[in-house]
């Protein structure tokens, strides 16, 4: 478990790394005052030649990678609810990277995140090992 915690954590900073950067790179391009063909165009074209943009799509793209390795190794119920803990990174990250205001509310639910992550990584540590279907084993050990 210790190990993909560590990953978790890992994934975690590469997402909200990359949520900054794209946030950060989305403020560099004007919005349009129309919505129209050539300013979807426009937005778009410099949206995929921002190296903000495309270096937080990469670390996204790492978040990605890390999340299918974690759900190869534990249940998807397990998983899931821990990238939440991203959001308490992303909370700080929003508060002192961007400064950007983050009331008492949002603080209160970032605390109710966190609580919810360590109850679903404690169902995980009481959670009794189910034995596997009969037959399982023996059709295993048969030779081929």
């Amino acid at each position: 478990m210790v190990k993909i915690i560590l990953i978790l954590i890992l994934a975690a900073i590469f997402e909200n790394i990359g949520v900054v950067l794209m946030k950060g790179g989305m403020n560099q391009i004007p919005l349009p005052s129309r919505i129209t063909a050539s300013e979807v165009v426009r937005v778009a074209g410099a949206g995929l030649t921002n190296p903000r943009i495309l270096a937080g799509f990469a670390l996204e793209a790492a978040f990605f990678g890390c999340f299918l390795y974690m759900l190869s190794q534990r249940d998807v119920s397990l998983i899931w609810p821990l990238t939440s803990l991203g959001f308490i990174v992303a909370a700080f990250a929003a508060k002192y990277i961007l400064d950007e205001k983050v009331s008492g509310i949002r603080w209160a639910g970032v605390i109710l995140i966190a609580l919810g992550a360590v109850l679903t990584s404690y169902s995980e540590a009481v959670k009794t090992p189910q034995p596997p279907p009969p037959g399982a084993a023996s059709t295993a050990l048969r030779p081929q």
